[in-house]
């Protein structure tokens, strides 16, 4: 569309942030995540939730790094003179007047918005509660289908939150592993949010990992470049489990992860742990194979950033000399035949030479490379959200020749 001329503007993106009147707002609490960039910028992002559902965020980001960050938590609101800080409205509301609202639900501060302090909601009420009615793989489904097909002015923003009560089976790694509470639920992988050791992301979820058979109600982003993983943003108790969290009432039954440390008596006693077969704390869990790691497309991204880094001829000379079935027979033994052949079709559009008429070799027209590494680079990202979405669905590891992936 872009080569064409025929794209809306939209496509390249706009520089600033536009905000558009959002009217009169009450908003809830939801969590706080820290921020930290890699350019020296920190502070905080306090997700909200409206009434009808809606969701919004206020953010206080400057220049400051790790130690603004940390500090950001307890800072200042700054919307409409509201004397409430990011703790505070966390586990609070606001009624707006006179909002404004970027396109991504991002709250603005102009000189005539005005707020007032809210009593907050738990998640078991309120606007939240319908974030944990659904599994989980249904919100992931529906995001990986949006990705499949953004708005031309969608905001190139995280994924949104979600929610779910899983129970807690140990650590593996860098992953704390966990099982959603439904029937037939795979196995989770929990990553910190923010992996800086000097925010508390790492030592709560250590923590909880050493609780096996702990239910927990989590609150967090799907990560959609891996199999099965969430990075939770805050944890709670689940509603009626004797073994689940024991948080302090002020609180309103949530830890953010990246601010409130968990301590001991936050979790209840190994005396309250459910009978049965059990994985001793501290001891790690195997987590089992993983469906998108696992799976031969490797080879074809890595035929893709070869093209990026060295262009068309880097592509021919890494196709060149070797056998086309020991480098594409992987992905044909794994039904991934389309991935196959589109790979052979880039190797081979890279290396076409065209020759002029008197027989000497000429330069190729680019179209027909690009349309060959577009074709490619469109499928394989198809086939990685067809495995990532099957493993939040399946029991055990999808096969790779699920009909859906070929």
């Amino acid at each position: 569309m872009l080569a064409s001329g025929s794209a809306d503007p939209a496509l390249t993106g706009t520089a600033r942030r536009a905000y558009t009147p959002g009217g009169s707002l009450e908003v809830y609490g939801l969590c706080r995540e820290p921020v930290l960039s890699a350019t020296g910028y920190g502070g905080v992002v306090t997700h909200l939730m409206a009434a009808d559902g809606a969701r919004h965020s206020v953010s206080d980001v400057r220049p400051g790094g790790l130690a603004r960050a940390r500090g950001a938590g307890s800072a200042s609101v700054a919307l409409g003179g509201a004397a409430l800080d990011h703790a505070g409205l966390a586990r609070g509301g606001l009624r707006i007047v006179g909002a404004t609202v970027s396109p991504e639900g991002r709250l603005g501060a102009g000189r005539r918005v005005k707020a007032t302090p809210l009593r907050g909601t738990p998640w078991t009420e309120g606007p939240a509660a319908p974030l944990f009615a659904r599994p989980a793989a249904e919100a992931v489904a529906e995001l990986l289908a949006g990705a499949a097909h953004p708005a031309p002015a969608a905001d190139a923003a995280e994924p949104p939150l979600l929610g779910c009560d899983v129970m807690v089976v140990g650590a593996s790694g860098e992953h704390l592993l966990v099982r959603e509470m439904r029937p037939h639920a795979p196995l989770l992988r929990l990553l910190p949010a923010h992996p800086h050791p000097e925010l508390a992301h790492t030592a709560n979820l250590r923590r909880i990992a050493a609780y096996p058979g702990l239910l927990v109600r989590v609150l967090g982003r799907p990560d959609l470049d891996r199999a099965a993983t969430l990075r939770p943003l805050a944890v709670g108790p689940v509603p009626g489990a004797p073994y689940t969290l024991r948080l302090p009432e002020e609180w309103l039954g949530r830890a953010d992860l990246g601010y409130d440390r968990l301590q001991g008596s936050h979790f209840p006693p190994p005396t309250a742990a459910p009978s049965g077969p059990a994985v001793p704390a501290g001891e790690p869990v195997a987590a089992g194979p993983d469906p998108l790691a696992d799976s031969p497309l490797w080879r074809v991204r890595r035929l893709l950033e070869t093209g990026v880094a060295g262009g068309r001829r880097a592509v021919a000379e890494a196709a060149r000399g070797t056998e086309p079935l020991a480098v594409y027979g992987p992905l044909r033994r794994a039904g991934l035949t389309a991935a196959a052949d589109l790979a052979a079709a880039l190797a081979a559009e890279a290396d076409r030479r065209p020759r002029d008429a008197f027989g000497r070799l000429a330069d190729p027209s680019p179209e027909g490379y690009a349309w060959a590494w577009l074709a490619a680079a469109t499928h394989l990202a198809a086939a990685e959200r067809s495995l990532i979405a099957a493993s939040w669905t399946a029991t055990t590891p999808p096969d790779a020749t699920t009909p859906a992936v070929r």
